[in-house]
């Protein structure tokens, strides 16, 4: 035997079995971060991946197969104008609102599509990032000099991490931009306005399902979320008559999926979420099934479902084992998060970009998170940095991207995010 090919696979089997042999079960700690993991693996099931990442992945789907490729190019390409490529993709990440994981389908769909490095990467951190809703509770809970830092910090860094990692690959974008000079024109296809109310409708649908509680109970916000299950089944119900009417589906299927989605609903109390897992079961079943443009649609979606999905669950995993949920402890004690946050130091800045950056934030959740580190001594420096970094990354985010650009932007992109999330934060913390 060749123990010089051999030694590396056997120090493997060494390492791995003494882990597994001082395994510390048993204690406490220990425990309680798998039953965390546990926990935050079952929340994430429920929602997350129901009501936003199965809506997100029909998205992704659907810009892989209806979305013209030239026009991608044209509007989000390398070759694109800076200011129009940026603006784009700065606001139609935002429109969404949604978290770190939620986005990733749609980056991937556009990115594979021809969008360009930057305005991709633009898009990927405003998603999350840029919510108005979070913005106003963020004025209203830690002070309205954080709310409007926040507003102006997200906005700014979705273009400056955007431009920068473009400047950081141009050649590989270069390269790029010469195979799409070369890329014929795509012609035929359904009219413009047909497919923008069609995306249109599926985004509101995924907007509307994941719309979070305001801290106000009166307002505009608060009368939206009250109404967010009707308008999700009103766009729900557009959305299956463009099927019929658009893409040719059979009456009756559409008919049979909205009658199981009602009766659910009202046999279930009105449940939303039981409904929801019956109408998104329906319209798989409807794109699965058919032989036309549907089939083609779910096996995009079903593609990026198999990228994205086992590395989540691996990032989710290992997030509520270190880090817990939010009023739960994992394996590192928050205290130490709590002490290595407080003042505005530099490095405090940085802790707080960090841990910020391999964090799992729900929508929403990260201003209660602040709020209690804020309680337990965290400078408005550390706070704003954290806001910055947390929202836009995640470990499991983290994991998804590395699958699409690879580790060396990757690197790139999450190293861009911390930086300028620690120097925004050190310079507001000297100012406030």
């Amino acid at each position: 035997m060749d123990w010089k090919s051999e030694w590396k696979k056997l120090v493997w089997i060494v390492a791995v079995f003494l882990a597994c042999f001082y395994l510390p079960v048993g204690a406490a700690r220990f425990d309680h971060a798998l039953l965390e993991a546990a926990h935050l693996v079952k929340w994430c099931a429920r929602g997350r991946v129901l009501l936003c990442l199965i809506p997100a992945f029909f998205i992704a789907g659907a810009i892989g197969v209806f979305v013209n490729q030239a026009a991608v190019m044209k509007y989000l390409g390398p070759g694109a104008k800076k200011v129009l490529a940026y603006g784009v993709a700065a606001v139609s990440g935002s429109i969404l609102a949604v978290c770190s994981c939620t986005i990733l389908p749609l980056f991937t769909g556009i990115y594979r599509m021809g969008a360009g490095l930057g305005p991709a990467c633009a898009f990927l951190y405003s998603g999350p990032a840029i919510n108005v809703l979070a913005m106003i509770m963020t004025a209203r809970i830690l002070g309205p000099e954080l709310g409007l830092a926040r507003a102006v910090g997200a906005v700014s860094f979705s273009v400056v991490v955007g431009y920068a990692m473009h400047l950081m690959f141009r050649r590989e974008e270069a390269a790029k931009l010469a195979a799409a000079i070369q890329m014929p024109e795509e012609e035929g296809g359904r009219p413009l306005w047909q497919t923008s109310l069609y995306f249109a409708a599926m985004v509101l649908i995924l907007v509307f399902a994941n719309f979070g509680k305001p801290q106000n109970p009166e307002g505009v916000w608060a009368a939206l979320y009250g109404a967010k299950w009707i308008l999700t089944a009103a766009f729900s119900a557009g959305l299956g008559v463009m099927l019929v009417a658009w893409f040719k589906m059979r009456l009756w299927k559409v008919g049979l999926v909205a009658a199981a989605t009602a009766l659910t609903a009202l046999g279930t109390g009105g449940n939303p979420l039981a409904a929801f897992t019956v109408g998104s079961l329906g319209l798989a079943w409807l794109t699965a099934t058919d032989k036309g443009e549907g089939g083609q649609w779910f096996e995009s979606s079903w593609t990026f479902a198999k990228q994205i999905l086992p590395l989540l669950l691996i990032g989710v995993v290992v997030a509520g084992f270190l880090l817990g949920r939010v009023g739960e402890e994992g394996m590192i004690p928050s205290e130490w998060v709590a002490k290595a946050v407080g003042g505005n130091s530099l490095r405090a800045n940085f802790l707080a970009s960090f841990a910020g950056a391999f964090m799992y934030f729900a929508t929403l959740t990260e201003v209660p998170i602040i709020q209690g580190l804020m309680g337990s001594g965290m400078g408005k420096g550390p706070a704003l940095a954290l806001l910055l970094a947390g929202p836009a990354l995640s470990l499991p985010s983290m994991l998804v991207i590395n699958s699409v650009l690879g580790p060396k932007k990757t690197v790139a992109f999450v190293s861009l995010v911390i930086v300028l999330a620690t120097l925004v934060g050190w310079v507001f913390g000297m100012l406030f």
